[in-house]
């Protein structure tokens, strides 16, 4: 060991770090939201995300459709699980749509655009003929099935517009057509106004609000000038006023908004005011699963439009939160997907189904909270009704299909294969593969052998 000029060892002195890096591992919080961070940068994190999150909803709507609906059918003289077993059976036909939806190619999905277009306008006017279309709570919108069956044919309107309307400006911006306005607005805008007018003459405003909103989400995705948007939402805007002003139950459900007395500003607020007071019944972690007393018969619809309210009182504060949260982390993956892809149809179709989703649990929450009239839309994948379970599950697995064909979340999907599922040499050549992990110890002795051994 050298010396120094006093004959003393000299003092080895230790290196100190930076502070900023000795800040970032001794804070606890700061490596938690870094892991976080890099956890939400993954590739599969939408893929996840859309899937965990759809079969969440699901199934704590099927909970609590069975919660909420066993008072409804004792009071119509049927089983207690009548509502909860066809919505269990719609849940199974859905959950096949989305697995078919999700393992579709790109093209096939376009492919089906204008057939179910075709499809959805052929049973929306079928609705108005008289002795087919059923009306339901004074909505033409509705054809029985035989028994207790019924199909609302507007539910796949929105799965049509989504669809064709991806389709459309997908091969507009291709041949770079986008830049002129009446490309951008014909024939989308006229065939949404199509749909619009058939929604409209069996009196479903809810329907028709949520198709409007598809139809902006697809012109601002397609990069509509701000005074182009502007006019089709004065137009709009215009058409749902005069709608409103025409009718007076629109004015009626218009007026309860906010209000705190079942007869409040002349109108009946029965099923808008006993909505909070069982939110407001709920407090922090609700009365218990099962144990709401709003919905044995002072909450209309419990089980349908409301059944957020009774989510609310059984479930209390923190079960609302949870389906909000859940809500949220889907519509995130959802523009995560329209927003990192190239295809042109994948980001119109992955904007159209989250714009869908999230404005639709809008108006229902934003409705049973008292800040929104009652548009008497169903919450998305939590509500009863199988019309409007079929074609949301099979627009989830659009969401899957188009998070699984990112190139890194292939890849990523790709490298989590099972081996046993893997074919023989494949991503290798023939002469560099290794033999296979259930070869016979003969074989792989006779493998490991040079060439002159026998």
């Amino acid at each position: 060991m050298p010396s120094s000029r006093t004959g003393r060892p000299p003092v080895q002195r230790t290196v100190r770090r930076p502070a900023a890096s000795r800040t970032v591992r001794d804070n606890p919080l700061r490596q938690l939201y870094l892991r976080a961070k890099k956890a939400w940068d993954r590739p599969l994190t939408a893929y996840y995300l859309i899937l965990g999150g759809s079969l969440l909803i699901t199934v704590l709507g099927l909970v609590m459709v069975y919660s909420a609906s066993q008072i409804t059918a004792l009071q119509m003289s049927l089983p207690g699980s009548f509502f909860f077993r066809k919505q269990f059976l719609a849940a199974a036909i859905g959950g096949v749509l989305l697995l078919v939806a999700s393992r579709m190619p790109v093209k096939l999905h376009r492919a089906l655009a204008y057939p179910i277009l075709a499809g959805a306008v052929f049973l929306m006017a079928l609705v108005q003929v008289p002795g087919i279309g059923m009306s339901v709570n004074g909505n033409q919108n509705w054809i029985s099935l035989g028994g207790s069956f019924q199909i609302q044919p507007s539910e796949f309107g929105k799965l049509a517009l989504v669809l064709w309307g991806a389709d459309l400006l997908a091969r507009k911006q291709d041949k770079k057509l986008l830049t002129q306005w009446k490309h951008m607005l014909v024939p989308l805008v006229p065939v949404a106004f199509m749909l619009l007018g058939l929604i409209m003459l069996g009196g479903d405003m809810g329907t028709a609000i949520i198709l409007t909103a598809i139809l902006f989400g697809l012109l601002w995705l397609a990069g509509a000038p701000t005074r182009l948007f502007v006019g089709v939402l004065s137009i709009a805007g215009l058409i749902g006023l005069i709608l409103i002003k025409t009718s007076p139950n629109r004015m009626a459900r218009l007026a309860c908004i906010g209000a705190t007395e079942p007869r409040s500003a002349g109108a009946d607020c029965w099923q808008a005011v006993h909505g909070i007071y069982a939110l407001a019944s709920g407090g922090i972690f609700g009365s218990g699963l099962g144990a709401s007393v709003e919905k044995w018969g002072q909450l209309p619809e419990a089980h349908t439009d409301f059944i957020f309210a009774v989510t609310g009182e059984e479930l209390g504060l923190a079960g609302t939160l949870s389906v909000l949260a859940l809500f949220a982390a889907l519509g995130y993956a959802g523009i995560r997907v329209a927003g990192r892809t190239e295809d042109p149809f994948v980001r119109y179709a992955a904007g159209g189904v989250t714009t869908w989703i999230t404005a639709q649990a809008v108006i229902n929450i934003g409705a049973v909270l008292g800040l929104l009239p009652i548009a008497g839309v169903p919450l998305p994948l939590f509500s009863y009704g199988g019309s409007a379970l079929l074609p949301t599950m099979f627009a989830i697995g659009l969401l899957i299909a188009f998070a699984r064909d990112e190139p890194a979340a292939r890849a990523a999907l790709a490298m989590r294969q099972p081996r046993f599922g893997r074919k023989r040499g494949a991503g290798r050549s023939a002469r560099t593969r290794e033999p296979r992990r259930w070869n016979t110890m003969r074989r792989r002795a006779s493998a490991a052998r040079t060439s002159g051994e026998r």
